[in-house]
């Protein structure tokens, strides 16, 4: 390649005018100038701007998301509009491949052959660039100057890309600097590709997200939808997960919140959900403190589980927030704040979305461009006023409810407990505390099912099988995974305890929970965690008493509890149970190369219910558990 004829630093100096090359020549990293200068020849653009720290150049690159038309400005200052392309609205999992050297397996995710996916993506991005301009950003996950942080560099020929990075991660620049050669980066390099008239990806039948796991490198082109664009989110995580379980740790597909427990007490919970199974609304509780809504690194810092948020802003979906279901968000949505809204209704300067609970205009513009009450598309399906994956981007310090001490510490929190949940209509009761490390991990993480909903592709209604909430992002053998998983706990001197949870149990199609009683099940958790209430001992684990249930009703939701409501949600109910254990036993047998401890555990709460079974029948009382 041209780049590698000279020296990378004397091309640069060439490629790039004096100001942009002072910028780069200042970080002291031979493999970030091969790197820059190996990118830059090939994607040919016709003008690089380097990122520092500085705020000049944030609102540079803010101003570009304007002058090239990806983003529109607001009737409330600080918010912006961008839109995808119609067809380039989610992530685009069958184009997403982890290339990989020839005989690596890794089942369940979509793999590639690394040398002829190189060569596809080199071939899809040659010349891209030309007549565009090139960002190059430099960020880091997690804290600065802490165990805890990965620096990563960013190019992309997106200003929407790059300022949406800016709103969601702490910048870098300074970190590479003061980590010279010793800097261990992540890689990203992005293109759009040719835009159309309203400045959306063009080509997508190129669309391409290589995820490099060899050389930590993501290659994404012909696309903007930030799913497949903002390297460091979930393009990133693949990359961190590779990483943690070769040195120890743990990524995390988790939020990270503070639960307040009584006399000003802290406690600071992970909690992993797949999609529609109510992570967002867990962390975002009114009275209790966000850390961050999405990606957590775990360590064992002198043996305890300490947590940071990877990041410092959210990309949330914004379908279905109302002021009354969602008053902190709605707050935030409707502050003059830094926001970019994707793919909504835009009427008069003014957001809209679905499920906003106010009426929404008849017509305006949003991702499918002029936009009319039964417009349809060309496959005939009628147009919704916002796509069900619009989203916000904004900082999380927004938020009036955002710890921010613990957002920065660059030592994290410490993690007094870990919640798994899922969309379960029959099986799981609405919280449970394993018996241990182990016990946890395997039969309510490495368990971890979810019902589809409306919102998802596919039939709905079907148990999806997703452990740890993490398949879709997984960069490694899911028996490598799970066996970390178990070993970190393992080194653990104080091991945080593990709960389940679960929001959707339904009888005779009624929902046996309201929205907010998850608020109950988290001040008891917290209670366990210090040893402050007793429990019931069931196969599946500890269950509350009713008796603490009543109390924390009354003192959290002002409310009653009934003795009914507690028999029916927290029935044992056995056959479900065993039907659970029987398709994870078969799916891991499946797969091979898991832990036997894995068998271990579902075949000791198997014998467990069958004993129960065996005394109490199929449906079990929690109050007959209780007497045992």
């Amino acid at each position: 390649m041209v780049a590698m004829e000279s020296n990378p630093l004397e091309f640069l100096e060439k490629k790039l005018d004096r100001e942009q090359f002072e910028k780069v020549k200042a970080i002291n990293n031979p493999e970030l100038h091969r790197f820059l200068a190996d990118w830059i020849a090939w994607l040919e653009p016709s003008k690089v701007f380097v990122c520092t720290d500085s705020p000049e150049d944030e609102f540079y690159v803010k101003w570009k998301a304007l002058y090239n038309g990806e983003e529109r400005m607001l009737e409330t200052p600080g918010h912006t509009v961008h839109y995808d392309n119609y067809y380039d609205q989610a992530r685009d999992k069958a184009n997403t491949k982890l290339l990989v050297p020839k005989g690596v397996k890794l089942p369940f995710l979509n793999t590639m052959d690394r040398e002829e996916g190189l060569r596809e993506i080199r071939e899809i991005m040659r010349g891209i660039m030309r007549g565009k301009e090139l960002f190059i950003c430099f960020f880091v996950l997690g804290p600065k100057n802490s165990v805890f942080t990965i620096p990563a560099v960013q190019l992309t020929d997106s200003a929407y890309v790059a300022h949406s990075e800016f709103l969601l991660y702490r910048k870098g620049y300074e970190e590479f600097r003061r980590l010279g050669p010793t800097a261990n980066f992540l890689k990203f390099v992005h293109s759009a590709g040719e835009l159309d008239d309203r400045k959306t990806s063009k080509n997508l039948d190129k669309r391409r997200i290589y995820i490099d796991l060899v050389d930590e490198a993501v290659y994404s082109a012909n696309t903007q939808y930030g799913g497949n664009t903002i390297g460091l989110k979930k393009l990133a995580f693949r990359l961190t997960i590779q990483r943690a379980v070769r040195e120890g740790w743990l990524s995390e597909h988790m939020f990270l919140m503070r639960i307040n427990g009584p006399s000003g007490r802290k406690t600071y919970f992970t909690g992993a959900y797949p999609s529609m199974c109510g992570k967002t609304s867990t962390a975002m509780l009114p009275w209790e403190n966000i850390v961050g809504d999405d990606l957590v690194f775990i360590k064992n810092l002198d043996g305890v589980a300490r947590a940071v948020n990877v990041e410092i802003g959210v990309f949330g979906i914004i379908e279905g927030i109302n002021e009354k279901d969602d008053p902190i968000i709605w707050q935030v949505l409707h502050s003059p704040v830094e926001i970019i809204f994707s793919n909504v209704l835009i009427k008069d300067g003014k957001p809209y979305w679905n499920g906003m609970g106010i009426p929404i205009p008849e017509e305006g513009e949003n991702h499918s461009g002029k936009w009319w009450r039964g417009k349809k598309d060309a496959e005939g399906r009628e147009i919704p006023p916002s796509h069900k994956n619009a989203r916000f981007t904004v900082r999380l310090e927004a938020f009036p409810n955002l710890d921010r001490e613990a957002l920065e510490s660059p030592c994290g929190v410490e993690v007094g407990g870990m919640i798994f949940g899922g969309r379960d209509p029959d099986t799981w009761p609405p919280v449970r505390e394993a018996f241990d490390w182990e016990h946890g991990v395997i039969t309510m993480g490495a368990a971890l099912e979810s019902e589809t909903t409306a919102a998802t592709l596919g039939k709905e209604g079907v148990r999806a099988f997703n452990p740890m909430s993490i398949l879709d992002f997984l960069s490694v053998h899911i028996g490598d995974y799970l066996r970390n998983y178990l070993e970190f706990g393992r080194k653990l001197k104080k091991r945080p305890k593990i709960f389940a949870v679960n929001y959707f149990l339904r009888e005779n199609g009624q929902w046996l929970n309201e929205k907010l009683d998850k608020a109950v099940w988290l001040k008891w958790m917290e209670l366990r965690v210090h040893g402050d209430v007793d429990a019931i001992e069931t196969p599946i684990g500890y269950i509350p008493k009713y008796e603490d249930l009543v109390r924390l009703f009354r003192e959290v939701l002002k409310k009653d509890y009934p003795k009914e409501d507690y028999e029916k949600q927290f029935k044992l109910r056995i056959p479900e149970l065993l039907a659970k254990i029987d398709r994870i036993e078969k799916i891991y047998k499946d797969v091979g190369n898991v832990p036997e401890e894995l068998f271990e555990q579902l075949e000791a709460e198997k014998n467990r219910l069958l004993k129960t079974r065996e005394k109490f029948g199929d449906y079990v009382s929690p109050f007959q558990l209780e007497k045992a």
